[in-house]
């Protein structure tokens, strides 16, 4: 076997033909002909030794030699793009293109800053995506992205994580509650209050059951509710108390549609952190957005 013959136009049509699971398709999206693209991919056939398709009825499928280069197609593409920003830098041109998976509550922050960067950047293309905590874990299990914004960083997966902002949680209730006013609430008077959470995972979640755990309270949990926009107005039409993130609230608390309660021990304080996974070279683009974010903070 011998792959010195082998091109990079010969591995990104195999790895088109392998992402699409049909030469056709492939050949479409490459506008090639489907003859020149099945002699690409026989001739790197050729090169590896061994086949990299099968055909079973109508369907191709990879073999073990193709999926072990279609791995290697992508830690090539991800280098080559690499190579193409380090080279723009080193000519003081800035252009590349960072991808940001964000928890759900960052949304209410990290936008902000993303727009200044922009401004100042303004040919780094961003992309985002914004999810749950489950959500945010797939992508960072398959390194979809290039950085993760999240609250609690997992433990189970070996990453390197960075703090730099503080998340902090407040109890919230509807503006009628009886215990709107009262100071220093003893987190005890909450035992028997219906409470309407975020989803099992959720990072808010596991924080405020820690700390009611801690006092022997366990939650009476009313509803369970997936997204912050949603809880707010349950809580604000009387159905239940809530711990959300303090930047989640402020035009709510603002207007009165919601109440703050004075509970011991709260704010409960989390913190923003950076999540890559390790060993992941950050490109050009997406190392200045994480200066960025951490300067302008």
């Amino acid at each position: 076997m011998s792959l010195r013959h082998a091109t990079l136009h010969q591995l990104r049509i195999f790895h088109a033909v392998a992402q699409h699971s049909s030469f056709a398709r492939a050949a479409e999206a490459l506008h090639l002909s489907p003859p020149t693209l099945s002699l690409q991919v026989k001739q790197l056939s050729e090169s590896v030794g061994q086949p990299l398709f099968e055909q079973l009825g109508k369907k191709i499928y990879l073999t073990a030699a193709g999926r072990t280069l279609a791995a290697a197609c992508e830690d090539i593409e991800a280098r080559m793009e690499r190579l193409g920003e380090d080279l723009a830098a080193l000519q003081g041109v800035e252009r590349g293109s960072v991808k940001l998976a964000i928890l759900t509550t960052v949304k209410y922050t990290v936008p902000k800053l993303l727009g200044g960067f922009c401004a100042a950047h303004p040919g780094i293309d961003v992309a985002m995506v914004v999810g749950n905590r489950e959500k945010l874990l797939q992508r960072l299990a398959g390194n979809e992205d290039d950085l993760y914004i999240m609250g609690q960083p997992p433990e189970q997966m070996d990453v390197v994580s960075e703090a730099f902002a503080d998340n902090p949680l407040v109890l919230v209730a509807p503006s009628d509650h009886p215990l709107v006013g009262k100071k220093r609430i003893a987190p005890e008077r909450l035992r028997n209050e219906p409470f309407i959470l975020r989803e099992p995972g959720s990072g808010t979640r596991l924080t405020s059951e820690k700390f009611f755990a801690d006092h022997g309270i366990a939650l009476k949990n009313r509803l369970e509710v997936g997204s912050n926009e949603a809880i707010k107005q349950t809580v604000a039409g009387g159905l239940g108390l809530a711990v959300l993130s303090a930047h989640t609230v402020t035009a709510e608390l603002a207007l009165g549609e919601l109440v703050q309660l004075d509970v011991r021990g709260f704010p409960l304080i989390r913190r923003w952190h950076v999540v890559v996974p390790r060993g992941k070279r950050l490109s050009a683009a997406a190392q200045a957005f994480k200066d960025w974010l951490f300067t302008h903070r």
